[in-house]
């Protein structure tokens, strides 16, 4: 489950609130990267408190819209995907946000990133979720009673997003995931992909810079969405690139994999990728976000275009 909390993060990672400042060098980028993401909130994690409690200051649409389960699949031993039909027209968000999720008969309120694209719903009206098992009830839900047909129903929130308008400045994207902490980040990444297919197809709308992810796990089995990850860096070579780091590996990972899988995250790996036109993405467990946070901030990166979502 996501506490969807966003925040810039100081050089010594301070809490900010409000406006951050600006160097005058950077104000194009600045405006820009505020299309993208609102910033607020504390770097600290606190007591872990219900999703709608952690989320309560957090941007929400007011529309709860009703979404029906057309399809179950298992994207690793401990997680489930789900895919949701959603008939109402209105019913939109913005890569990297996530849903308020309503389940008949159960009181808690479950808060799951979407992992899919706002194109695949514009296409074909649906979203995908990847949750995974935990005692939690929503997740506990997920995991033992939801079937084909279910209904459940949605709510759209989150300050974390991606989402540039075709007059934007290019930027270049560093997405950072640990765990599941990948479905906003996956989401990201699709958009991105999205984008590329309407300029290469078009030739209008936003025009995207390089995206590169950084996804680190426990073991090579614990990396959802592998397969389209490989095949999105396939079909869009010197546009998309990822490495897959994982920290406790027993096992010979399969050998599509072992050309992307190194070893833990290290500023090696991130600061090929620093430059002013780079803003930094990043979800996963509190102690990943304040280590990567802090290790980007003794390479340079300026804190305005760091921002993260907190995965618990």
């Amino acid at each position: 489950m996501v506490c969807a909390a966003v925040f810039a993060i100081s050089a010594i990672l301070r809490s900010t609130t409000g406006a951050l400042p600006v160097c005058s060098a950077l104000l194009p980028l600045r405006r820009t990267a505020l299309c993208y993401c609102t910033v607020n909130g504390k770097m600290k994690s606190k007591i872990k408190l219900d999703h709608l409690e952690r989320t309560a200051n957090n941007f929400r649409h007011e529309m709860i819209s009703k979404a029906k389960v057309c399809g179950i699949t298992d994207e690793s031993e401990t997680v489930k995907r789900l895919r949701l039909a959603v008939t109402d027209k209105e019913f939109t968000f913005k890569a990297g946000q996530w849903v308020d999720f309503f389940i008949p008969g159960v009181a808690v309120v479950g808060g799951f990133s979407i992992c899919s694209s706002p194109g695949l719903l514009e296409q074909e009206g649906v979203l995908e979720l990847a949750i995974k098992r935990t005692a939690h009830l929503p997740a506990h839900w997920v995991h033992t009673q939801c079937a084909l047909d279910s209904e459940v129903a949605l709510r759209v929130g989150g300050n974390f997003f991606f989402d540039p308008q075709p007059s934007d400045i290019p930027v270049n994207l560093v997405l950072i995931a640990g765990g599941v902490g990948i479905n906003p980040l996956f989401s990201i990444l699709l958009h991105v992909a999205d984008l590329h297919k309407t300029q290469e197809n078009k030739g209008i709308g936003y025009t995207v810079g390089t995206a590169n992810l950084f996804y680190s796990a426990k073991n090579s089995h614990e990396l959802l969405f592998r397969k389209q990850i490989l095949g999105l860096t396939n079909a869009f070579p010197g546009k998309i690139a990822c490495s897959f780091h994982v920290t406790q590996q027993n096992s010979q990972s399969c050998e599509k994999l072992q050309p992307y899988i190194k070893g833990r995250i290290s500023a090696k790996d991130l600061e090929k990728c620093i430059s002013k036109d780079t803003l930094w993405y990043i979800c996963g467990p509190p102690p990943m976000i304040e280590s990567v946070s802090k290790l980007l901030g003794n390479l340079g990166v300026a804190p305005k275009n760091i921002f993260f979502e907190k995965w618990w």
